[in-house]
Order: C-alpha cells, then structure tokens, then sequence
C-alpha cells in the first residue's frame, strides 16, 4: 500500500487545480536511478494505466506505480512540507536504508 498524509492531498489538490488537470488524472510514483543516494522519487500526473501497474487509493488520492517501483516504496507514505527548512514532497519510506541531505534519493 502506499498512503497519502493530508499535507500532500491539500498540496495535490492546489496543483490540480493551477493546472486544470480532469478529474480522471492521478498521481504516478516512480522510482529512477540517480542521486546522491542511488534512487530518486519521481512524481507526475498521468491518466493512462499500464498493465503492470499497482493502483492505491488513499485519503480520496489515486495513486498509481509500476511494479518495481512498488517494491522499493511498499507501505510508504508521500507527504508536503512547505516549512522553512525545505519545501517539497517527500516519502515517508521504511525501506530505505540511507537518505540523502536534500531528502530526494535512498538507498535500501
């Protein structure tokens, strides 16, 4: 399962909105090689599913990952922080072992 805490939904919301996206686009996690830690988040909105595809729905969002990524973000939670001491999304993330600085790559 991958969870969405009520700070991302708000801040999901608010971006939908700027961007008029239709009601039928969801938020597409993925996990990219790269980074000071070796994996990175990538977030974007999609509106086409891909038959490997897991789909979650928590806290009114869909969110939506390939089957690999699934494996390095199971039972994750995406959260917004728009605090002074960084803005941004960032992953809750059991599975990862280390994390860098800036908060935007792992490693598990």
């Amino acid at each position: 399962m991958l969870f969405v805490a009520d700070s991302a939904k708000e801040r999901l919301r608010e971006i939908r909105e700027a961007k008029s996206l239709p009601e039928n686009y969801f938020l597409r996690v993925s996990i990219t090689s790269g980074g000071c830690s070796g994996l990175s988040y990538k977030l974007d909105f999609d509106d086409e599913l891909q038959p490997r595809d897991q789909v979650f729905e928590d806290n009114g969002e869909t969110v939506v990952c390939d089957l690999k990524s699934f494996l390095y973000l199971c039972n994750s939670t995406l959260e917004f922080s728009g605090g002074l001491d960084g803005s941004g999304f960032a992953f809750n993330n059991p599975n990862a072992t280390r994390e860098c600085g800036c908060g935007e790559s792992f490693a598990v």
